[in-house]
């Protein structure tokens, strides 16, 4: 992929109110980023907040600045792009990566758990992650304090290990982490969905730990309270077809209360390294509800699904305040899934609805 396809497909990902169900329906209905681009503005005129797509030149610092720190953009839909990540419906367009890439291909658990944790849960997410890249496997987390920490120490001490940042790449967060995140870049990989100097905040967590479980064939969880944001990674495992493991801990330390709840629902009781890789599959459970269909390189546009006016009203009239899945709206309307997309494309880019994790679609608020 040439430099100018780059940039493109940079700018697109990178302008606001453009999310990755978006991305996609652009890039299937024109063909290729160029294209897409400038077919922006038509969408934007109807549009009650006006957006501008991200400019050539800013896109332009992003791509030098992730160069000089020796890294690189693996895209959503080429070759390069790692291939359990890309199963998800709401998989990042763009993936920024310093270190091997090679790595993100490799099989991957993910080792997870609170930030408070006990002396004796960052022990055990280290030996464990130790004990998982001894047999080969990459152990992938969160860079967090805590077990996310203890779980990249660990599996370095043996092996490769991921650690993916919820700000840019080039910000540590925590800062204590700062070495830990440079020895991941130099033995494993660091990987971010956020602009370079993007800070962390609160709404770039979710996403960063869905990219967590889907990197992974499956999520161990050491210590995790009730409502924790290694649940929400648990459960998003769960949707993507990944397996589940959990240490079980003191019914008497809230810190464990949520990972001891996710062994009642049905987790994989974990207790040494044998009985993750006894229930370790060779792919997801999951089927992918929405494959690459683009070529990247420049084509020609394709014909755009014929759609009308009414079935523009139609179809916003089954979307309402409580979220629904695209598949249930193709089952109630009759339109063909291309026009579908386009119209959703249309009233996404018109603001009139929001696409959520889950290949789902809501009003607006």
């Amino acid at each position: 992929m040439n430099h100018a396809e780059v940039l493109a497909l940079l700018r697109l990902s990178r302008t606001e109110g453009i999310g990755p169900m978006t991305w996609r329906r652009l890039m299937a209905q024109h063909g290729t980023a160029v294209a897409a681009l400038d077919a922006l503005p038509a969408h934007a005129a109807r549009r009650a907040t006006p957006f501008a797509p991200c400019s050539a030149a800013e896109a332009e610092r992003e791509l030098e600045r992730l160069d000089a720190m020796g890294g690189r953009f693996l895209v959503w839909g080429t070759e390069g792009y790692p291939p359990l990540l890309a199963l998800l419906d709401d998989a990042p367009p763009l993936l920024a990566v310093i270190g091997d890439p090679d790595c993100l291909h490799a099989r991957q658990v993910a080792v997870v758990g609170a930030r408070n944790a006990s002396a004796l849960g960052r022990r055990m997410a280290g030996e464990l992650a130790e004990a998982l890249a001894e047999q080969g496997i990459v152990v992938t987390s969160g860079l967090a304090r805590g077990i996310d920490g203890a779980a990249h120490e660990g599996a370095l001490r043996a092996g490769q290990s991921v650690g993916v940042v919820p700000g840019g790449i080039d910000v540590a967060y925590p800062m204590e982490h700062a070495a830990l995140q440079g020895a991941l870049a130099e033995q494993g990989a660091v990987v971010a969905e956020a602009p370079i100097g993007t800070a962390p905040i609160a709404r770039h967590f979710p996403r960063r730990n869905r990219i967590i479980a889907g990197l992974s064939l499956g999520v161990v969880v050491v210590e995790a309270a009730y409502r924790s944001g290694t649940l929400m990674t648990a459960r998003l495992a769960l949707e993507a077809g990944r397996e589940v493991f959990a240490v079980p801990g003191s019914p008497l330390d809230p810190r464990c209360a949520g990972s001891n709840d996710l062994i009642r629902q049905g987790a994989h009781l974990t207790g040494s390294v044998s009985d993750v890789l006894d229930h370790l599959p060779e792919a997801p459970h999951a089927a992918p509800l929405f494959r690459p269909s683009y070529t990247p390189t420049p084509s020609p546009a394709p014909e755009p699904p014929r759609t009308t006016a009414g079935d523009h009203g139609q179809l916003l009239d089954f979307i309402g305040d409580s979220p629904v899945t695209v598949d249930e709206l193709l089952r109630r309307c009759h339109l063909s899934p291309a026009a579908m997309q386009a119209i959703l494309l249309d009233l996404e880019l018109e603001g009139r609805i929001e696409t959520l994790p889950g290949n789902r679609v809501v009003r607006s608020s």
